[in-house]
């Protein structure tokens, strides 16, 4: 758009006014602005020389407010083409979001399993140690295992200090509300107080947390790999799953899972919360108990009985024993530190440990 404007009869202190207002207006790249003015003999006496400058100014006035409307508008849409950005980089972020729940979901379709080993508060080094056992297991493909310390509430002093040193440190503690004891209830304290433990929360979004919750003994080694892999083919409902009892059984629906180590799915840890039959039977052998339970509750129709790859340790030999063997998910009665040496070797469990110049082994 080419604008011109003559400018002339205006006196010359109208010129100036004039030129200044020009200068201050803001013209868009697309105007082509041409002005024209030609100096003239002022007649200071023609009122038609002061309304026609009077009406020219307003003029002007008028433009230069047209002009800032126009670059304000520009400058406007130049902040909305930056806010059309934003949800793209917004977009990222929820890309990230769907790419964080498509993990949540790919966990939510991983075997989940909580191994509760029970203990006692004052046995620091057993913990530390079973620490070590576990913590140098590989991963496991498409199965999340946790291993949680269980123990009734701490009466001493110095308890109060150590362990919590541990939970702050390690975060794989339980303390239940019970006074400890082996079978007078801890077990069913144990597997009743899980569903609460583990709600669903923002921290906890699964449901179930855990497919199958286990206990086990301290004097246990299991080699995770293969008990994950035993449990993949099994129902994640009203199952029953360990050694059974006696040893020469092998029927684990007549008797019971032994306390070396047994696991139920999660529905049967909300049953014995929910049941009154656990409630008024508390006391006795707690593996022996627990089978009781299922009997009088009707529950877990599927059981597997995983003899003769859960075993006592060899020496001394019983009816329970078994010779270390390739095929084990877990040894038991590992009463001392041979014992556990001698079961660590035979699995080569340091095969892994890199060379270095650090050390000599």
């Amino acid at each position: 758009m080419i604008t011109s404007f003559h400018i002339e009869m205006l006196p010359f202190n109208l010129h100036i006014l004039i030129l200044s207002k020009l200068r201050s207006i803001t013209f868009l790249p697309s105007q082509i602005f041409a002005l024209h003015v030609t100096m003239k003999t002022y007649k200071p006496n023609g009122r038609r020389f002061i309304i026609s400058s009077f009406f020219f100014i307003i003029f002007l006035c008028v433009l230069a407010s047209i002009n800032e409307i126009r670059f304000g508008s520009f400058l406007m849409l130049g902040r909305c083409a930056n806010l059309s950005q934003t949800p793209n980089s917004n977009s990222s972020s929820a890309t990230n979001f769907l790419s964080v729940n498509s993990s949540y979901l790919s966990t939510n379709n991983q075997i989940r399993i909580l191994i509760g080993i029970l203990t006692l508060p004052d046995q620091y080094q057993k913990r530390h140690f079973l620490r070590l056992i576990y913590g140098t297991q590989p991963p496991i493909m498409g199965a999340k295992v946790d291993i949680k310390f269980v123990f009734c509430n701490l009466t001493k002093e110095d308890q109060k200090v150590l362990v919590a040193l541990e939970i702050m440190r390690y975060d794989d503690i339980i303390i239940l509300n019970c006074q400890e004891n082996m079978n007078k209830g801890k077990t069913y304290t144990y597997f009743s107080s899980l569903p609460e433990l583990f709600s669903v929360s923002d921290d906890q979004p699964y449901y179930p947390p855990y497919h199958y919750v286990m206990k086990a003994d301290d004097d246990t080694y299991i080699r995770l790999e293969s008990f994950v892999e035993s449990l993949r083919p099994l129902p994640r409902e009203d199952l029953y799953y360990g050694y059974v009892i006696p040893c020469p059984s092998m029927d684990p629906f007549v008797h019971y899972m032994s306390g070396m180590g047994y696991l139920v799915s999660w529905d049967i840890a909300e049953w014995i919360r929910d049941s009154d039959i656990p409630k008024s039977h508390l006391e006795g052998p707690e593996d022996k108990v627990f089978g009781e339970w299922l009997r009088d509750g009707h529950r877990a129709r599927h059981r597997y009985n995983a003899k003769w790859s859960m075993y006592n340790f060899p020496e001394p030999p019983t009816r329970c024993t078994h010779e270390l063997w390739p095929d084990t998910i877990a040894v038991h009665m590992l009463k001392n530190q041979e014992k556990w040496i001698q079961t660590l070797n035979y699995f080569n469990v340091t095969r892994d440990l890199k060379p270095s110049k650090l050390y000599h082994i």
